[in-house]
């Protein structure tokens, strides 16, 4: 493992250490990429600060600092600027204007939401056989890669449906097929692997066989000890053997760019 496009700051309420922790571990590690994607900032039109992302007047902060580190550590890692943010049609237009020009330079989709963040708001890992929840997560994933600004799916298995299971199948099938005519990658998702949760799903991993469809680890660190955690990634590259999948390691970071968002 090279590059790893997942990784967390402190600014997102629940990750610790610094930035220059992060890229020194992943320096120790032998990666010749970091890609910083915190949880990002939104704004929500009737107030509301979301307790588990930074919030938007931290994002010149975030971008400062990485610029910084990046110059700094030049010669011995390609340190990237991006976020994880969820796709929200309500919100859409005011998050683009937002990143527009904030240097940030990738995208990575994680739809921990599915209809908008608001208190209560139902978790997408939530486990329930609701099928229009099932169907607003796989609209959304849909509609947020074909905006053409996402880099890849983070965790793209975190819906946890307990209905159906040919149901559950039918409809994940058809998010990868739609994602995959965006040439997105599907993340393995590391943190999950590591803390025995519901993703990576087996479910999933056999419709990306199916599929044949591309895959990236991600460590989704949110501590510095775990950029690389060689356990976890042996444990990732087995699954990757058994479903037969096609492991890559190259996202197009400039998507933000050639939308001249950046």
């Amino acid at each position: 493992m090279k590059k790893n496009y997942h990784t967390h700051t402190v600014r997102c309420r629940h990750a610790d250490g610094s930035e220059r922790e992060y890229i020194e571990k992943a320096i120790e590690a032998g990666f010749d990429t970091l890609g910083f994607s915190d949880h990002s900032p939104y704004v929500f039109r009737d107030g509301y600060y979301s307790s588990f992302r930074m919030r938007p007047e931290e994002l010149p902060d975030y971008v400062d600092t990485l610029t910084a580190l990046r110059g700094e550590y030049r010669d011995r890692i390609d340190v990237k600027i991006g976020l994880e943010a969820e796709f929200y049609r309500d919100n859409w237009s005011d998050y683009l204007k937002l990143i527009d020009h904030s240097g940030v330079e990738y995208l990575i989709m994680g739809q921990h939401y599915v209809n908008g963040e608001y208190p209560g708001a139902p978790y997408s890992g939530k486990a329930d056989d609701d099928v229009s929840r099932l169907d607003a997560y796989v609209a959304s994933v849909i509609d947020g890669a074909r905006t053409g600004l996402y880099s890849y799916i983070a965790h793209p298995d975190m819906i946890r449906f307990t209905g159906d299971r040919g149901l559950f199948a039918k409809k994940l099938e058809m998010m990868v097929a739609e994602v995959q005519r965006e040439g997105l990658p599907f993340e393995i998702n590391m943190l999950g692997l590591r803390e025995g949760r519901h993703y990576p799903s087996e479910l999933f991993l056999s419709i990306l066989e199916k599929r044949k469809a591309d895959v990236i680890l991600g460590s989704d660190a949110h501590e510095p000890r775990w950029v690389f955690h060689r356990e976890t990634y042996e444990r990732a590259l087995a699954l990757v053997d058994r479903y037969h999948l096609h492991l890559t390691e190259e996202i197009d970071t400039c998507r933000l760019k050639k939308h001249g968002l950046l």
